[in-house]
Order: structure tokens, then sequence, then C-alpha cells
């Protein structure tokens, strides 16, 4: 078992849990019914959300079923989760070596979390966990950069990331690519959703990007200094300040992958 989380996860999600659960955007509703009817969630389903950091996508599983299983590796990111959603079960864990019973679950999601353990070892186990036919569940919101400032604030962020795994580098479909994967999994069908975050360019711009990993990893003068850049940017597009109200588009992207019969 290899037990690695990429330090700028561990360090930036520690460091900034709070601003994460309180900066982050919801889901679109669509989400919901994407569960019911592309994993066949019921009221019956036992689901894992694997990675579930802050629990931001708790809410759309606990509108179709009670038997939620919550797992995350980062104990501040965990305990944000907790005082949100007391009643939701916890377990503190690598993907690589989940402390669950072989084809125990339904269904798993990973929501905005899949990139960061997108290896052979991580989909070895939510292929045992899950039951014959299980379904897995991958979805990301995403910055929609068809909008001219949100890719200047974009191409503003890739001068940063370095290694941190990200969800547009497509380097997490990899995982699936070796003859072991396609004998466990189909191949993904995908879905996407249209959404807007909106609230002032200090909460929905800023603080959601000073909750990105390897942002949240900076020292806090750095920090200070991409909050002015961010700013900028959106008065340059815009002509919008910190405090004004401003609506941040998203495109999120549901895939589903199903465990193959006789796997």
């Amino acid at each position: 078992m290899t037990h690695y989380l990429h330090p700028a996860a561990q360090k930036g999600f520690s460091s900034a849990a709070e601003l994460y659960q309180q900066a982050r955007p919801d889901y679109p509703q669509d989400i919901v019914s994407w569960l019911k009817n592309e994993l066949h969630l019921d009221q019956d389903s036992i689901v894992v959300d694997l990675g579930s950091g802050t629990g931001k996508f708790l809410p759309y599983l606990k509108q179709i079923t009670p038997h939620i299983i919550a797992i995350e590796p980062v104990s501040e990111m965990l305990e944000q989760l907790k005082i949100v959603h007391p009643d939701v079960q916890t377990i503190q864990a690598n993907s690589d070596e989940i402390p669950l019973k072989n084809e125990y679950v339904d269904a798993i999601v990973c929501a905005q979390s899949f990139h960061w353990f997108a290896n052979a070892e991580s989909l070895r186990e939510i292929h045992r966990i899950l039951k014959p036919q299980g379904h897995l569940g991958l979805i990301w919101n995403q910055r929609d950069e068809q909008v001219n400032w949100v890719k200047a604030i974009a191409d503003l962020l890739a001068q940063y990331e370095g290694d941190t795994p990200r969800f547009h580098s497509d380097l997490w479909k990899n995982a699936f690519n070796s003859t072991e994967m396609q004998q466990c999994f189909d191949a993904p069908t995908l879905s996407t959703f249209n959404q807007l975050h909106t609230g002032l360019v200090e909460q929905v711009v800023s603080q959601r990007l000073l909750s990105t990993s390897f942002i949240a990893a900076m020292p806090s003068a750095s920090q200070v200094q991409m909050k002015q850049q961010f700013e900028k940017l959106v008065y340059d597009y815009t002509g919008k300040q910190a405090q004004d109200e401003i609506s941040f588009p998203y495109r999120t992207y549901a895939y589903h992958y199903q465990k193959l019969v006789g796997q």
C-alpha cells in the first residue's frame, strides 16, 4: 500500500479546511437525478463518499439514501465534515486501504477528489468493496473558461500548480487504461451540467481560489498577493470590485463507471 498524499493536499487542505467548506461552490441539483438514473441509487443503497473532504457532496447523497459512509484522509477536513453532518458515518482512511469488507457497497462517489488518488492501488480497493455490477461516480466542478475573466484567472493559476494533480490535465484517466482495469470497469459515460456560483467577488472568486490546494499551501504573504491579483483581474475584465456581486460560471462533469459482471 502506498499511503501517499500529495504535499499540496496534505498542507493546503489541512490549513484551509474551514475556508474550503465556506468558499467552495455547491453542485447543481440535477446531480441528484444523475445519481438516481445513472448510478441507480435509491433509499436502500449503501454509498461511500471517497475523498469526502468537508462533505460538500453529502447533501445530494442524503436526498436519496441515509446509508452513507464518508471516507477522508485529512483529519482537519473530516472535522469540518462532522460539524456540518454529525449524522453521517465517517472513516479516516486512505483510498488504497479502505477498512470495509468485500462487495459491501452499491456505489462509490468521488466528488472533486479522484485526481488525488488516481492509481491502481486505489482502483483495486474501489473494485474490491463494490458489489457485483456496483457503480463508481467521479464528479468535478470546473471553472467555465469560455468566459474571458475566468480564463484569465485559470492562466494565472496554471503558473503555480506545478505537479499538483488536477482534473483538467486528464492524467487521472490513465489509471483506467491498464489491461487489469479495463477488465474491472466498463467504459465510462459522461454527463455535464452548468451552474453559477453567485456572491461577492471576495467570496466566490478570491476566497474560493485561496482554497485551491497549492495556493492554500503558500505562505500567508503570498496568499495576500494572490488575492490582490485575483481581484485586479476581475476588475480589469468586469469593472467589479471585491464587495460587488458576481456570478462565477462552472461546468460540472460527472463520469459513471460500472464494475464489470463477473469481475
